[in-house]
């Protein structure tokens, strides 16, 4: 398993808290073309089939920890929320 990018991790934690191509685009401000290159890649890198596989292999090979993931959903409900 090669190591992901930076911007990987990012992309992956924003998939890991529910976040659709677009609205990452939105977030990073790059199209959600480059968002879905980007995971791509990551599925390559970790070996997934998909976002959910894609996260739990991020979590298994400590590229998100438990805590972060705690975060990352909280956030995200949160701004549902409001």
């Amino acid at each position: 398993m090669r190591e992901l990018t930076a911007r990987q991790r990012e992309v992956l934690r924003y998939i890991a808290g529910g976040y659709s191509s677009t609205q990452i685009g939105r977030r990073l401000g790059i199209h959600r073309n480059t968002v879905d290159r980007h995971l791509a890649e990551i599925y390559q890198r970790l070996g997934a089939n998909d976002r959910s596989h894609a996260v739990a292999l991020a979590i298994y090979h400590g590229h998100i920890t438990l805590p972060e993931l705690a975060a990352i959903a909280g956030a995200h409900t949160q701004e549902e929320a409001a």
